[in-house]
């Protein structure tokens, strides 16, 4: 299969939520559909600290989180909360370096983004950490010391591996647009400054100084030129959620040297087309664009369209092979 010679991406992958709780035949199925770029796996499924914003929080350094009835809030000292996060990640890491023994190329993970988890984290007073600026610039850099460490412990555990860091940010339009809701839910935060939220993602970004960041968003709206310019070497989205409107993005970003990880097969349970079929939309935008059909390939990764944490585990093995054809489809009929 074609990769991006400069950073290695295969020709396709998942997004990162899997269904159910078996973490050792999630991670089996995850390595043996993605030969050449597999992903750590999250299981949501197991309860609060196995989700997105409560595994990235276990991540913090000097900064713990509790659960709340209302959501993640952030505390003084590290509870059973964080101590679960942290544990569910070190089963996650075990199977992942079972099933990798001996791999070499690209290998993903995923952690929450600077602003969607300033948006989901609340403060003592129950607000979100989005309302204090001091409050989500600590945050942020408690996040990339804490990603600095869990990308070392994967680089131990893979040696062989080049790995990619996925950084979730569906929430980052509505922080840009100042639709995150408060507390109460009667009004909403102000939204942040570009150039601010351009410089804070930068600095995430910048820990991963040995290999390329992807920043995922399944939302409509995606900033492709502010993720580029916040040093994303890879943007991560929903195809379908795309619009005419995003072209011109978009053909920049390709001509720029960006990793396109597109999202064409559905993240929950129904009938699949044929591969041919998966990546048509995909075929449609190089046409429109007027792109070379051999840089498809070389541009592109094909994933699911989000998460599968949804899915049914039957479904979700399909989807994952699906992608893999949906690739191979990509690359020996680029017209």
């Amino acid at each position: 299969m074609s990769e991006n010679s400069e950073f290695g991406f295969g020709a396709a992958t998942g997004v990162g939520s899997m269904p159910g709780g078996d973490v050792r035949e999630t991670a089996k199925t995850v390595t043996g559909s993605f030969d050449d770029f597999p992903h750590l796996p999250e299981l949501p499924a197991r309860g609060p600290g196995a989700d997105m914003i409560g595994r990235t929080a276990g991540m913090l350094v000097d900064l713990y989180a509790r659960v709340e009835p209302s959501g993640w809030r952030i505390g003084d000292r590290p509870g059973r909360d964080t101590r679960r996060a942290r544990s569910w990640l070190g089963e996650d890491l075990d199977a992942l370096e079972e099933y990798t023994q001996g791999y070499e190329g690209p290998l993903k993970v995923q952690a929450v983004g600077p602003w969607t988890l300033a948006a989901a984290l609340e403060l003592r007073n129950g607000e979100s950490a989005l309302s204090d600026p001091g409050a989500a610039r600590d945050l942020a850099g408690s996040l990339a010391e804490g990603l600095r460490v869990h990308l070392d412990e994967v680089r131990r555990r893979v040696p062989g591996a080049r790995v990619v860091l996925q950084l979730d940010e569906p929430s980052l339009i509505a922080v840009l647009r100042g639709q995150v809701k408060s507390a109460s839910g009667y009004r909403t935060h102000r939204a942040v400054d570009r150039q601010l939220v351009e410089s804070t993602l930068r600095d995430v970004v910048g820990v991963h100084a040995d290999g390329p960041v992807v920043v995922h968003s399944c939302a409509p709206d995606v900033p492709f030129e502010l993720l580029r310019r916040a040093g994303a070497a890879g943007i991560s989205f929903d195809l379908t959620l795309l619009t005419e409107r995003d072209d011109d993005s978009i053909g920049e970003a390709v001509e720029g040297g960006t990793r396109l990880l597109a999202g064409v097969v559905p993240g929950t349970d129904g009938p699949l087309s044929d591969p041919a079929g998966s990546v048509m939309g995909v075929r449609t935008l190089w046409r429109r664009l007027g792109l070379h059909p051999g840089l498809l390939a070389q541009a592109v990764t094909v994933t699911p369209s989000c998460g599968l944490a949804g899915a049914s585990p039957e479904y979700a093995r399909r989807a994952l092979a699906h992608c893999v054809r949906a690739a191979r489809s990509l690359a020996d009929n680029p017209e």
